[in-house]
């Protein structure tokens, strides 16, 4: 008797995109990022007796959605105990989802998802960590240190996949926070922990296990030296939710961004400030940036930034000085250097202000960066307050985007911006004529073009 064997492949996996390739080239040629294709070596699958189909395929039938409504309409999220974690989540973790969480080490992942259990140990839920990377004395000096002296949170010092799934089943929690789904691997797949094809087998079995009992799953995961979620570009269509960390190290401000979220809205922001007893829910998160503001300098103005849906008022600072070398420098923070370039040239042409020889320095206060065009009349009003020296009213924002024209135009979502804004006590903004709305408890000054705008904060420049 002779047996046909069908010869298996190596084939190669790009960990930027997931395109699979017949060959190793230098180059992906569907993303075209370099360097990323890793050798995947595909185990035999298992053939079927002659005459019967799979159990998947007998299984498979189409339901009612009428049926799964009242089921699933009535799945409560599970509160994580913070006010700005709930509002980025959409008011918590829902049973069976899976959610992935990354950052830069260091900025709290970790302290952020500890809380997390903890709180979920007092509500009686059962929680349990599960780390490859620290000790089980770390993690429960971690815990003990939060806040959670007398919280029962299991925890799992292990990265082999099949212990890991054996826990799930056994302990059933209801809470998994799995730091980090780059460190656990499975020993049927030949290849290193990290590594294309571990990353999606991993991520892949353990979301099936949390679907099926109905786990809160967290998978913690490693950045790239840009920002990006390190790993498959699949990594992040396996899973429900994708969550950045955000912050500097070296400041107490963190910001956890929502930018994929099976259950609710994505774009809404939490923010905490990071202190000795760990993460607490950041208190006035609208004007904080606004803190060490000293009202009444020249060269300062404010603008109300939408990030998501949430409103941060920023403070925009310009410095003019005379130049003593040849050509003029241009020195930006926080605002993109080319844009600057153009309201530069606007306000030489189109209001007669002449900065050819002075140096120009922007910053945008707080570490912030903004992108937003509606920020220019805000920088507008900086440069030629710092050029004439002389402060804009401390309670007045600015709102609109400058156009080659000297025009300038409306901003979006103007009333969201306002609202938020006259909490904290500012009564008067500057926007486009062409915003034909109101908003109540702020004066609205409309102006078309630039010098409208400047005569409204009655600048004088030189």
């Amino acid at each position: 008797m002779v047996f046909a064997m069908t010869a298996i492949k190596i084939h190669f996996l790009c960990s930027g995109c997931g395109a699979r390739h017949l060959q190793w080239s230098g180059r992906c040629s569907s993303c075209s990022q370099w360097n990323t294709l890793e050798e995947v070596h595909p185990s035999a699958p298992a053939a079927l007796p002659s005459g019967r189909r799979s159990h998947a395929a007998n299984s498979i039938s189409v339901v009612d959605s009428a049926e799964l409504g009242a089921r699933y309409h009535s799945l409560n999220a599970i509160p994580t105990g913070s006010g700005e974690l709930d509002r980025a989540f959409g008011g918590g973790l829902v049973p069976g989802s899976v959610t992935l969480v990354g950052g830069e080490p260091g900025v709290g992942k970790s302290t952020l998802l500890t809380q997390f259990l903890i709180n979920a140990s007092k509500r009686d839920l059962r929680s349990l960590y599960v780390s490859a990377e620290e000790s089980q004395s770390q993690l429960a000096d971690r815990i003990y240190r939060l806040g959670g002296k007398g919280s029962s949170i299991g925890i799992l010092v292990a990265n082999d996949l099949a212990q890991i799934e054996e826990q799930l089943t056994t302990y059933k929690p209801k809470v998994v926070v799995i730091d980090s789904i780059q460190t656990v691997s499975d020993a049927s797949v030949v290849s290193l922990a990290g590594s294309v094809n571990q990353v999606r087998q991993c991520a892949s079995r353990l979301s099936d296990i949390a679907k099926r009992e109905g786990v809160a799953l967290i998978f913690v995961g490693h950045v790239t030296k840009d920002g990006s979620l390190a790993g498959p570009r699949v990594l992040e269509h396996l899973v429900d939710t994708v969550a950045y960390f955000e912050g500097d190290r070296d400041a107490s401000a963190r910001i956890l961004r929502v930018v994929k979220h099976r259950f609710g809205p994505v774009g809404d922001l939490g923010m905490f400030e990071m202190g000795n007893s760990g993460l607490a829910d950041l208190a006035n998160a609208t004007g904080f940036h606004l803190l060490d503001r000293v009202p009444g300098q020249a060269g300062s103005s404010v603008f109300p930034a939408l990030d998501g849906r949430r409103v941060l008022l920023t403070e925009v600072q310009a410095l003019v000085v005379p130049t003593f070398s040849e050509q003029a420098r241009r020195v930006v923070t926080g605002f993109e250097a080319n844009r600057l370039l153009l309201i530069l040239a606007v306000l030489e042409r189109k209001a007669g202000i002449k900065l050819q020889n002075k140096d120009v320095f922007l910053s945008v206060a707080g570490g912030v960066r903004l992108s937003d065009p509606a920020a220019d009349l805000a920088v507008v009003v900086a440069i030629v307050s710092a050029l004439s020296d002389r402060p804009v009213d401390p309670k007045l924002l600015f709102l609109g985007e400058v156009g080659l024209g000297g025009e300038i135009r409306s901003a979006s979502n103007v009333g969201r911006r306002l609202s938020e804004s006259c909490r904290l006590g500012f009564t008067r903004c500057i926007v486009g004529a062409s915003f034909s709305g109101a908003v109540a408890g702020v004066s609205l000054s409309k102006v078309k073009d630039v010098r409208e705008a400047l005569q409204e904060t009655s600048l004088t420049f030189r």
